[in-house]
């Protein structure tokens, strides 16, 4: 008798994974489409970036040497004038790193989706299988495959966006902290020569 009741436990927790399984499934295949849409999305932003870059134009080094300029304007009515310009290197590095983590966080969760995507679909597949539906399978299976190569090759376009980001921000962040440096040079310089 024990093993009748062991059994009926198993097969109730075994029909609940499988119901919770069912109720992720177009959650699932929802959030694999919706990543491939934001990669094309970011694709676009990459492009537009590169172009204003190619024109010399660059955000993060423009708006903080925007910040170092007032921060300068206000350094005769404060002191601390290095820790406020390193204040600014940090925020824009902050920023440019907030932007990068979006990326990085496609690389990671889209193969984790792409694989959900495809076991989901098949344990239908199999249900379908065992009932005898084996057009119901194959339609399943179908979908199980597509979610793993959606999956994964978001997560190869949002590692390639990461590589192209890591390098222009690095880039940036030495631009930023010359500025910073340079202008505190000057600002020393001209306290110099006042005095």
């Amino acid at each position: 008798m024990p093993t009748l009741n062991a059994d009926v436990a198993v097969q109730g927790l075994e029909q609940l994974l499988y119901s919770i399984s069912s109720l992720l499934y177009l959650p699932v295949l929802l959030a694999v489409a919706g990543l491939a849409l934001w990669q094309l999305v970011a694709l676009g932003a990459l492009c537009a970036e590169w172009r204003e870059r190619r024109r010399g134009v660059r955000a993060l080094p423009a708006s903080a040497e925007a910040e170092m300029l007032s921060s300068l304007a206000a350094h005769e009515d404060q002191p601390g004038l290095e820790a406020r310009l390193e204040r600014i290197v940090q925020q824009s590095e902050a920023r440019g790193l907030r932007q990068l983590d979006r990326v990085r966080c496609a690389i990671r969760i889209a193969p984790a989706l792409g694989l959900m995507g495809t076991l989901i679909p098949m344990g239908i597949a199999l249900a379908g299988l065992a009932q005898g539906d084996l057009a119901r399978m194959a339609h399943n299976m179908v979908t199980a495959f597509t979610a793993t190569v959606v999956g994964l090759a978001c997560s190869v376009l949002a590692y390639l966006l990461s590589l192209v980001r890591e390098h222009w921000l690095r880039s940036d962040m030495t631009d930023i902290a010359y500025a910073a440096e340079t202008l505190y040079a000057r600002a020393a310089a001209t306290e110099t020569r006042e005095a």
